[in-house]
């Protein structure tokens, strides 16, 4: 029997998963839907590619139009093409995930447009009923941050350019889902010497301000060349 191949056209789009830890809380960006398909549901920010337009100008055209903001972690995370993931046709879905740190995330300026009717931070572990297959790509770029604490810089994008290590270890439990031990986590982090302590001090609620401290990009990358990890 011969291949007939399918007339329907094949679209290309974007989807972006937007996180940041706010509030002890990793959250997740999402828009309600204002047009069919799945009008009133909430769904991730994302749209078709333009003519002329790559893939990740696509994608940060996407997050400048719905958090006016450009994420300094943009990443590329997985191809979603089930034939019946989208009821308007056969579309293929590069998603990417974006890490705000707490200044961007509050500079952030969540706008309705497009398909858009609302949009608002939710609980990137609790989050509402989702449209097309966004809760499969939520699950799966979650997974990806959890692995991606362990050989890179990304638990960093979430903290201030200057954290405590207070500060630090919300990220990391915001993104577990857990809780670490205190002694442990700081004894394991301050041992890899990818952390530069500054001068400044930020009051926490303790008897005494709290070190602040800046990354070290160049540090951890020569630590994962040696296969050095964080152990969490």
């Amino acid at each position: 029997m011969s291949y007939i191949p399918s007339m329907a056209p094949l679209r290309a789009a974007v989807d972006i998963v937007i996180f940041a830890v706010t509030r002890g809380k990793l959250r997740v960006l999402l828009i309600k839907r204002g047009v069919p398909p799945f009008e009133g549901r909430w769904a991730l920010p994302g749209g078709f590619l333009r003519d002329g337009e790559g893939l990740e100008g696509a994608a940060r055209r996407e997050l400048r139009e719905e958090t006016g903001v450009d994420a300094a972690f943009l990443e590329q995370l997985f191809t979603f093409g089930e034939p019946k993931r989208d009821p308007r046709g056969r579309v293929l879905a590069v998603a990417y995930f974006a890490l705000l740190s707490p200044e961007a995330a509050a500079a952030a300026r969540p706008a309705a447009g497009g398909d858009a009717a609302e949009a608002e931070w939710f609980d990137a572990h609790e989050p509402p009923a989702l449209a097309f297959d966004h809760p499969a790509i939520l699950d799966y770029a979650l997974q990806r941050l959890r692995w991606k604490l362990d050989w890179s810089t990304a638990g960093f994008g979430l903290v201030p350019k200057r954290f405590t290590l207070t500060e630090l270890q919300k990220v990391f439990e915001a993104v577990l889902g857990r809780k670490i031990d205190k002694r442990n986590f700081r004894r394991k982090v301050l041992a890899l010497e990818v952390l530069k302590a500054t001068k400044e001090q930020r009051e926490e609620g303790l008897p005494r301000p709290a070190r602040l401290y800046e990354f070290s990009a160049d540090k951890f990358e020569r630590l994962r060349e040696r296969g050095v990890l964080f152990p969490f």
